[in-house]
């Protein structure tokens, strides 16, 4: 199965249209995902017409399932109201694919008008029920299911990202024990801009960077990440709109910290 996670596209003053018109030539003709997953940010300002701009951008995209979620900026302006008009299928919390070997679960990180995020204890406790149904971590034999979540803010912070405590999720510590005891394979950010991912023995946590806008932040070109997974194997690759597809570890492996001032005692 082939999954195309593609995030912050911030339609509005930022949006780049030769990227997402690059984008959608490129997944129709190329790539050809199996599943397309959207992790938030999908405008710039919560607005009606750049709802109206996403739901007719993103209906381009000739791909049999889509997962979309919002992000903080889809909350701002009363934008909380909207999403659920344009894409009321996101209300759909769990997906099952590939005879239920593959599920996609969703939670709503993003709050009106604040860019941190939380995702609750409610929505935590509905999360470790349902990767309870399909085994966990203690129940090997079981377990073989692919555990897919999908949150627009990031779940631990990233390289290259400034004040990342702030804008994370709060609860950030109870997300992340769910997901480990709940043996779950990949979960699927956006929001920082920054394509990233953090491996954690079993899981996976995978960022995406933005896919069409201006608003870059540590790898300066429009980019997706392309999940491949094949007889339970997975495979992450990220793809440069117009540009090269390379393994994501690569670019995790060619980071260097910014030059800092030592201090000297």
């Amino acid at each position: 199965m082939r999954i195309v996670q593609i995030s912050d596209l911030h339609m509005g003053g930022l949006f780049k249209q030769s990227a997402f018109d690059t984008l959608v030539d490129e997944l129709n003709n190329d790539i050809k995902p199996d599943l397309l997953i959207v992790s938030g940010d999908l405008t710039d300002d919560g607005l009606i017409f750049q709802f109206e701009k996403a739901r007719e951008e993103i209906s381009r995209i000739n791909c049999p399932n889509q997962v979309v979620f919002p992000g903080n900026h889809d909350y701002r302006h009363t934008g909380y109201l909207l999403f659920e008009k344009y894409f009321p299928l996101s209300s759909k919390n769990i997906q099952e694919f590939d005879n239920r070997n593959i599920i996609v679960v969703t939670v709503n990180t993003s709050q009106p008008d604040r860019d941190e995020g939380e995702i609750g204890s409610k929505q935590i406790q509905w999360l470790e029920q349902t990767m309870s149904q399909y085994g966990n971590v203690a129940d090997k034999g079981l377990d073989q299911t692919i555990k897919i979540v999908g949150m627009h803010h990031h779940l631990i912070a990233i390289p290259d990202t400034g004040y990342t405590n702030v804008v994370g999720i709060s609860d950030a510590g109870d997300a992340l024990r769910a997901c480990l005891e709940g043996g779950v394979d990949i979960v699927m950010c956006g929001h920082k801009h920054r394509p990233w991912m953090w491996n954690l023995g079993k899981l996976i946590v995978l960022y995406a960077g933005t896919t069409c806008s201006w608003r870059y932040r540590g790898v300066f070109e429009d980019t997706y990440n392309i999940v491949d997974i094949i007889n339970k194997k997975i495979r992450v690759d990220i793809k440069t709109v117009g540009g090269e597809r390379v393994p994501l570890e690569q670019i995790v492996k060619r980071f260097k910290e910014e030059p800092r001032a030592q201090v000297h005692k």
